[in-house]
């Protein structure tokens, strides 16, 4: 079952935070709260929204790369990949 756009991280949930909050960040592109080729928020921006630590932003977004549905730009932030790229 995939994760609700809208939905927080559950601390005491059998599924690890950086794997729910990669699983709310693919619903939210999949929604289109971020258009491809544009920058999804910041680290520090997702920290404070989801109430998590920086490491476990970089290990969902690691896996959302991985994935291929993000690619980062060094020194310009992390952007949604457009499909069939």
């Amino acid at each position: 079952m995939e994760p609700e756009p809208d939905a927080r991280i559950d601390h005491g949930a059998p599924l690890p935070p950086y794997r729910q909050l990669a699983g709310i960040l693919l619903a939210r592109i999949r929604r289109g709260d971020w258009q491809p080729n544009r920058a999804i928020p910041s680290e520090a921006q997702l920290v404070g929204e989801y109430g998590i630590a920086r490491a476990t932003v970089r290990r969902a977004i690691a896996v959302l790369v991985d994935q291929g549905a993000l690619f980062v730009v060094p020194q310009r932030g992390t952007f949604v990949k457009p499909e069939g790229e």
